[in-house]
């Protein structure tokens, strides 16, 4: 039984959880099935128990204090060995990613690359602790003000990105002296069970790292309400996180939360076209547009919008559809079963709505049997249909016609997202304007709203998030507490 998480040579992997340290198995399995080709057994991945739950969070107690009294140069080293590992074998396990979630080979492999990156940014961090000193107000009395761990950090990750997510939340939490509960999605068991495997190999307390596979009603819920846990890393849906954010105040547990979005990219009409249907169409329809900063709601000039509907549809209709691991496919498969009936039900609600599908929306045949799908442009839309509301997580974007720019940015605007959001113009003036009246975590000038660096914050408004940023500097605000300290220089009189 495979329970270091290695891709392999196709075969079935089966994997365990890592609990307090030790590789176990389950009183269940279920079954990792390629998306891409139904009949691909990936492998079985075990369920965790209450009781293998309940034993993690206890070890990463006891070894948290630990890994703090380690020192930062060992942190270093630790999360160095982590990302090195993660990019040299980005091209192993972003196949199985790719052949688990159904995302592009070359979007696998360069998602685990990342990955890397993102422990190797944080190795340097961890190096980085620099404290404050100031004088009191009272003579003789010194302040330092320094930071500490949170202490025992759950960590709930999706499946669209099952190793960059985590990777995100994992390397911040251990660069700055906390230990780790996580909790992958049930869908993208064995690239997570890879990452593990990488973790458990270092030089770390056993118990400081813990992986627990299980029913996010079940295992997930259990987590968030363990009174053991000092802190929560939850990206997900939004009714699954207004959960979490109840479920930790029940315990006044620290809360970070990353959760839907709609984001919208305007463009105007002194746009490059041929530029903005690039970027719109890779925005919209890159990933299968199962990703949290996918572009949606395309909101276009009416001098333009005739001539971009139809460049846009062109494109979309060009798109390679197709299995994840074949040469060329732009766009895979949906995730699942479930994720490709959502969509095709978008598909009939926009209709119902009255909104025209120029293209796209289909259900498609390939020579493997797996959950394809056409992606699909809606034109004639307008911001109050359901499918500019809600976030669809699927390969299809709708237009939007605004008269002028002040309309165009209050369509934008009117959402209960704030995520990401983006501008094609060539006018100075009006990204300035953008950048500064729109409503959202993340602005993109002239790019697609997909693709973030890994060194600066990342994060959303209004029901797209919650608590402190992710990622970079911003980072240590949720993974670590403020410490005041008064001292008195002499004796007192």
């Amino acid at each position: 039984m495979n329970t270091s998480g290695k891709a392999g040579d196709g075969m079935a992997i089966e994997t365990r959880n890592l609990v307090a340290g030790r590789w176990e198995g389950g009183e269940t399995t279920i079954a990792n099935v390629n998306p891409s080709d139904l009949s691909d057994i990936i492998g079985r991945h075990a369920q965790a128990s209450a009781a293998q739950l309940d034993a993690s969070v206890e070890a990463a107690r006891q070894a948290q204090r630990l890994w703090w009294d380690a020192g930062i140069q060992k942190r270093h080293d630790v999360l160095m060995a982590i990302g090195t590992e993660l990019m040299s074998r980005s091209a192993e396990i972003g196949e199985l990613i790719s052949r688990e979630e159904g995302k592009p080979l070359a979007e696998g492999k360069g998602e685990v690359y990342r990955a890397g990156q993102f422990f190797t940014y944080f190795a340097a961090e961890a190096l980085r602790q620099i404290g404050d000193h100031a004088q009191s107000v009272r003579p003789g009395i010194e302040i330092d003000v320094r930071r500490e761990p949170v202490g025992v950090v759950a960590i709930v990750s999706p499946w669209n990105f099952p190793v960059a997510t985590p990777a995100w939340k994992i390397a911040p939490a251990l660069a700055f002296g906390n230990a780790v509960v996580w909790k992958p999605a049930n869908l993208t068991p064995a690239s997570a069970a890879a990452m593990a495997g990488i973790i458990a190999r270092q030089d770390i307390p056993e118990g400081l790292f813990s992986m627990l596979a299980g029913p996010g009603g079940e295992i997930g819920q259990r987590l968030v309400e363990h009174p053991g846990i000092d802190a929560i890393s939850f990206t997900g849906s939004v009714p699954v996180g207004r959960g979490v954010a109840a479920a930790a105040m029940r315990n006044m547990t620290k809360v970070q939360l990353e959760m839907g979005s709609k984001n919208p990219i305007i463009v105007l009409d002194d746009a490059d076209l041929d530029l903005a249907v690039s970027h719109c169409s890779n925005a919209a329809f890159g990933g299968t547009g199962q990703k949290c900063t996918a572009a949606s709601r395309l909101i276009v000039h009416e001098k333009v919008h005739d001539a971009f509907v139809e460049k846009l549809a062109a494109a979309a209709r060009g798109l390679k559809v197709g299995h994840a691991l074949e040469e060329g496919t732009q766009i895979g498969p949906a995730v699942s079963a479930a994720q490709l009936e959502g969509n095709l039900g978008y598909i009939a609600a926009g209709k119902a709505e009255g909104a025209e599908l120029i293209c796209g929306g289909d259900r498609l045949e390939r020579p493997t049997e797996g959950y394809f799908m056409a992606p699909a442009v809606f034109a004639g839309t307008t911001n109050a249909m359901r499918i500019n509301r809600e976030e669809m997580f699927a390969p299809i974007t709708c237009v939007i016609k605004a008269s002028d720019y002040d309309e165009a940015l209050a369509i934008a605007n009117d959402s209960e997202f704030g995520l990401t959001a983006g501008i094609m113009t060539r006018s100075l003036a009006r990204a300035n304007h953008f950048r500064a009246n729109m409503r959202a975590g993340t602005v993109m000038v002239n790019l697609p709203t997909a693709g973030t660096d890994y060194h600066v914050p990342f994060g959303g408004r209004g029901a797209s998030s919650f608590g402190p940023r992710e990622q970079g500097q911003y980072a240590v605000e949720f993974y670590s507490v403020v410490k005041t300290t008064y001292v008195h220089a002499g004796v007192p009189e």
